[in-house]
């Protein structure tokens, strides 16, 4: 089946081969015009051929019908009003038929074999009656007229059509095409909007998981130490009560700086809140980044009590602070000291932190060691404690885990492009081994 591409991209709601009825009443009433002007066009084509008139009209009329049949084979009809063109009937009929066959889908070599098949045919019977006037005498012109009349008849009985088929041809796959293309950006678009959406709900996820982090990290290393202290100052408290103040002075400052951090991050938790919707508005995604990486960065800022948040000259107070807490701390360094990246300092320091403040939930009372080792391109830790004395397991159980610990610290050397190892000694204590790089 061809089609003319007019109803191409529309739902068939006609009948037979009509994609619509309003097509099917054009058609109709087309073959119905065709047909009485071939049935006119009969009447002196049988007095010419010698036959009965009745058979003229009948043959006329049933050539014109033809048209009736122009969207499913356009070529057909074009040979039927060639076919009939020596008998000057169908000239609806071939006008209409051309208009058709340039309009359609039909390959362009087949379109111009038959519209220079129909030039010619027209051409020829129009010189050879213009000629046969001239010779009765009903026309009086010259003999350059002869031509003159066949070549412009031709013409123009062909050419139209055929240039106003290609152009409505040509203006129907165009629409169909940026049609197409609207419909294919369309679903680019939804496409684009739903890969949005999941980079969104990933940011939030991701920035959730940040922000739990620097949570952890901050008050879990305090809240570990007061619990340590709370502990020590409960069993001393009626022994040497000047001790137990001073472990009770620094249970006190402990939670006033925990505190302190903790508002401070639920402090620009609550600033960045207000501020999500509008932005969400205006670029969907990125603002929720934003939002975690200003309370990521607020919460080193709180950890650390500066600008930059902790650094690795910090780690001699951390590891004073878990000294002050009743353990017994190692810290060596090897190669020059020097400064690194804010970000490597931050992660060396909360890997540091992490690892110690597991020492005082699963160890308490172990001999710990911490290690430091600055390299020509990487900076690399490790925190390993003995196994821890029998008398402390008591408290060491005391001290809830919620078994993020070493996810976290995983998580900060990886994403930084660091390895990093953690698992139990033959001697049965726990090691926690990273290497970041420098740079």
């Amino acid at each position: 089946m061809t089609t003319t591409g007019e109803d191409h991209t529309t739902v068939p709601t006609g009948p037979w081969w009509w994609a619509r009825w309003r097509g099917a009443v054009l058609d109709g009433s087309l073959a119905l015009v065709s047909a009485l002007e071939c049935g006119a066009e009969g009447v002196p084509f049988a007095r010419d051929a010698g036959i009965p008139a009745a058979v003229g009209v009948v043959f006329g009329v049933l050539a014109g019908s033809v048209l009736l049949v122009r969207r499913r084979w356009p070529i057909a009809v074009v040979l039927v009003a060639i076919a009939i063109t020596p008998a000057q009937m169908g000239f609806l009929l071939a006008i209409v038929g051309l208009y058709t066959l340039a309009a359609c889908e039909v390959p362009r070599r087949v379109t111009a074999a038959l519209a220079g098949m129909s030039l010619v045919a027209t051409m020829i019977v129009t010189f050879v009656r213009v000629r046969q006037d001239m010779a009765r005498g009903d026309l009086t012109l010259g003999h350059w007229f002869v031509p003159f009349a066949a070549v412009t008849t031709s013409l123009g009985l062909t050419a139209p059509p055929l240039l106003l088929g290609m152009y409505v041809g040509a203006r129907r796959r165009l629409m169909e095409s940026l049609r197409e293309r609207a419909d294919s950006l369309e679903r680019e678009l939804q496409l684009l909007a739903e890969r949005a959406e999941e980079r969104a709900e990933w940011a939030r996820n991701e920035e959730r998981t940040r922000i739990a982090r620097e949570m952890h990290d901050v008050v879990a290393h305090r809240v570990s130490l007061m619990v340590v202290h709370a502990a020590a100052l409960q069993a001393v408290a009626r022994k040497d009560p000047e001790k137990a103040v001073r472990n009770a002075a620094v249970v006190g400052d402990m939670g006033r700086q925990a505190l302190t951090e903790l508002r401070e991050m639920l402090g620009v938790l609550r600033s960045t809140e207000g501020q999500v919707p509008a932005q969400v508005r205006e670029r969907d995604a990125v603002p929720l980044a934003a939002v975690g990486v200003a309370a990521a960065a607020a919460a080193s800022r709180a950890a650390g009590g500066g600008a930059e948040g902790p650094c690795l000259s910090e780690l001699d107070e951390l590891v004073g602070q878990s000294v002050a807490a009743g353990m017994a701390v190692d810290l060596s360094v090897e190669g020059e000291v020097r400064s690194y990246a804010a970000e490597v300092e931050q992660t060396a320091y909360r890997v540091v932190q992490e690892a110690l403040t597991n020492v005082h939930k699963h160890a308490a009372g172990a001999k710990t060691y911490v290690r430091l080792a600055h390299r020509s391109s990487e900076f690399a830790m490790q925190v390993e404690n003995e196994p821890p004395p029998e008398s402390a397991s008591a408290s060491a159980a005391g001290l809830p885990s919620g078994g993020n610990g070493l996810v976290g610290m995983r998580e900060r050397v990886v994403a930084l492009g660091g390895v990093f190892v953690s698992g139990p000694t033959d001697a049965g204590g726990f090691r926690v081994s990273a290497v970041i790089p420098a740079s």
